[in-house]
């Protein structure tokens, strides 16, 4: 009975052991959950050799036999991305170039553009002057035509003999133009018939050859 009793202590003993290097252990790992510790870095140095020995590895952080390697890898990886940027900023100089040539290109078009409208411009101002000049002759030729009417035919002649012939024609057609306009008798054939033959000749030839626009 003695020896049976002492048995069942033993057990008692090792079951109580065992409970509390259980506890022990769960305590770490839930501590190693909650990252209050880390059990890989406090065991390694325990671990690990014997790991080693064995042949095992528990997830335990290999350990770095050369320095120098990781030197190379990040000198590797800094490297590439160098090399990343030279390609980018060789894309970015392309696309740069061709912004600057696109803008040369709407540059000339706006220089085009911009004489184009010049010339316009000119043209119109050419165009303005003309027809003001026009304007302005038709109605000094107007007044002309109704100031020879007013005179005496045979002065009215006189004068016109001693006018250019297409000042005279002008002039001619100033008042054939009012008299039309307004229903009258038009003095242009009385006037011809007083000129002497010649004259009267060349004006009508001349009247005949470029009517009036």
């Amino acid at each position: 009975m003695p020896r049976i009793t002492a048995v069942r202590s033993g057990a008692r003993v090792f079951a109580l052991i065992l409970l509390i290097l259980i506890l022990i252990l769960g305590g770490f790992v839930w501590f190693d959950y909650l990252g209050i510790i880390n059990v890989k870095e406090m065991f390694s140095p325990v671990v690990t050799p014997v790991a080693t020995r064995l042949g095992l590895n528990f997830g335990l952080p290999e350990p770095i036999e050369n320095v120098e390697d990781l030197n190379l890898l990040e000198k590797e990886r800094l490297n590439k991305r160098g090399q990343a940027l030279e390609m980018l900023e060789s894309e970015l100089n392309i696309r740069q170039a061709e912004i600057e040539s696109r803008e040369a290109e709407i540059q000339q078009m706006l220089d085009s553009l911009a004489e184009r409208e010049a010339a316009f411009e000119e043209q119109e101002k050419s165009f303005n002057d003309r027809l003001k000049e026009y304007d302005n002759r038709s109605t000094n030729l107007r007044q002309a035509a109704v100031y020879f009417v007013g005179m005496p035919p045979e002065d009215a002649v006189a004068m016109f003999i001693e006018m250019d012939d297409q000042d005279v024609i002008d002039i001619m057609r100033a008042h054939q133009k009012i008299s039309d306009e307004e229903g009258s008798a038009s003095m242009v054939s009385y006037w011809l018939s007083l000129m002497p033959p010649e004259r009267s000749a060349t004006l009508n030839r001349k009247m005949l050859k470029k009517p009036e626009s």
